[in-house]
């Protein structure tokens, strides 16, 4: 069970024990937590290893962030592991993610449907290897009417490019007849978005100091806060990703409007 991934009763990394838990506002929760995992590369590299090694220990991170987020009663977490724009980087290094994605539904899948995760997959999947698609239906079927945290992946996912695929598909009802322009609005957008079925986003968070979306969640992030911190994803703990969330508490969120005196 996820445990094991924490050590033992006591340790520092058990998420039941951080002193930071009873200094969260849980009245003021995020509902939806999105996270850009950055700086594998460069981790991997301050530590003398080949950028692949990285990737390896950025995996460890997301499990313990994921069983964090879980204990909290985040309702649903996003973690973008493979953009668009990815498939630039080297080839060894693109094939090295692609059977690191295939290793990790394979090693982690079971624990996660025990644990009542929901898995969802943004993006192209068309983009992968047709074995690759298998899995990722397969994770999807197997903890679809699970009740537990919702845990989008976001793979060959680019903020701009699921706009347009939206687009395309609204432009083809109105072509059809089943749909006309004056009943669009934002509800048509987001019920043909990749996120469908999740809250919107309520907290950004990103890791190794860039502070940009980077075409991330372009349409779900609109009202977002955002928490940047210099730590490269493999070296992120719990303990900063429940300090991102007791910062979110503290923050005064108007939404365009004025704040109630």
């Amino acid at each position: 069970m996820w445990k094991k991934i924490f050590g033992g009763k006591g340790s520092p990394s058990d998420s039941s024990n951080l002193p930071l838990f009873d200094r969260i506002d849980r009245e003021r929760l995020p509902r939806h937590v999105a996270v850009i995992m950055d700086g594998n590369g460069r981790w991997a590299q301050g530590q003398g290893l080949i950028r692949t090694a990285g990737h390896t220990a950025g995996v460890k991170t997301l499990k313990r962030i994921l069983k964090t987020a879980s204990d909290i009663g985040i309702e649903a977490l996003t973690v973008y592991a493979f953009s668009t724009e990815n498939w630039k980087r080297p080839h060894g290094e693109v094939d090295f993610l692609m059977k690191l994605f295939s290793e990790y539904l394979d090693k982690e899948l079971q624990e996660m449907n025990e644990e009542q995760v929901r898995i969802h997959f943004l993006g192209r999947m068309e983009g992968f290897s047709e074995a690759l698609q298998r899995q990722v239906r397969q994770a999807e079927d197997l903890m679809r009417n699970n009740t537990g945290i919702r845990f989008n992946i976001a793979a060959n996912y680019g903020g701009q490019d699921e706009l347009v695929r939206v687009m395309q598909t609204i432009a083809r009802q109105v072509a059809e007849g089943k749909l006309s322009p004056e009943a669009i609005d934002e509800q048509t957008v987001e019920r043909h978005l990749d996120t469908y079925g999740s809250p919107p986003v309520d907290l950004v968070i990103r890791t190794s100091g860039d502070m940009r979306l980077s075409n991330f969640l372009l349409w779900q992030a609109a009202y977002a806060e955002f928490w940047f911190t210099d730590t490269n994803w493999p070296d992120f703990t719990p303990e900063e990703f429940v300090e991102a969330l007791v910062e979110f508490g503290k923050r005064d969120r108007r939404f365009g409007g004025l704040t109630k005196k």
